[in-house]
């Protein structure tokens, strides 16, 4: 598992994805917070504050995520190596994980970055220091959150196709879908706790409770569950070969 997990890291710096992904996500949030003038412009906005990058983060990503994710599996499935990669001694789970986990390690690289804007946005407050702590750390775990369940959606995604431009459009609506199509749904004129049940099945009704800086356990139970849905998903399609 660990040598495919190696692989997988490799193979993302041995082409360009792995460069871009960082690179695109550092520049546009950059250019949002620092240059562009506007409600996200954390200077034009007079206040300590990073909620704009938690705001823009969840978009960029919605992109960026299936762009890693595509071919994971589709690639394997176009060139033929799928195949041969299952039947290796080791169990779809842990190939599926190693993926998996690849991924995830892309993304975390593009975020941990920008922690020097906290501590910019820190340092320029007044009085220094004057940033609402709880709440960024609240957001950062959110976002690293939303980022992996992005990448168990890519993933099962990748597991349907050979295709990886189809991946990639499945892999942007379906994150779509669970971001903000549940709370769509619920504002449809359901009942009050139809509404609540609805809402909560999407990532941003969790992902918003984060940003608040208050760290439930439910919130973060919703997270690895979902993760973990879409992980036997993939497992399905892969074990559905021997149907």
């Amino acid at each position: 598992m660990l040598t495919l997990f190696i692989r997988e890291i490799n193979s993302f710096f041995s082409s360009v994805t792995g460069y871009v992904v960082i690179v695109v996500y550092l520049v546009l949030t950059g250019l949002f917070l620092w240059v562009f003038p506007g409600e996200f412009n954390v200077l034009d906005s007079g206040y300590a504050s990073l909620d704009p990058m938690f705001i823009i983060a969840p978009w960029v990503f919605l992109f960026l995520v299936p762009a890693v994710t595509m071919r994971l599996f589709s690639d394997e499935k176009r060139t033929g190596t799928l195949e041969l990669l299952l039947s290796r001694p080791m169990s779809d789970l842990k190939i599926i994980l190693a993926k998996y986990f690849a991924g995830v390690v892309l993304v975390l690289l593009a975020i941990l970055p920008t922690l020097v804007y906290y501590i910019s946005v820190s340092t320029l407050g007044n009085p220094p220091g004057n940033l609402d702590t709880g709440g960024f750390w609240g957001s950062f775990l959110g976002l690293i959150l939303l980022a992996a369940i992005y990448v168990s959606i890519g993933l099962f995604t990748s597991s349907l196709t050979e295709n990886q431009i189809v991946s990639f459009i499945l892999g942007v609506v379906g994150c779509f879908l669970f971001f903000l199509g549940f709370d769509y749904l619920s504002k449809l004129g359901f009942s009050g706790s139809l509404e609540n049940i609805l809402a909560g099945l999407g990532i941003s009704f969790h992902y918003n409770s984060l940003a608040r800086g208050v760290i439930d356990t439910r919130d973060v139970i919703y997270f690895l569950s979902a993760i973990g849905v879409f992980i036997l998903f993939t497992k399905i399609v892969l074990e559905s070969r021997k149907w």
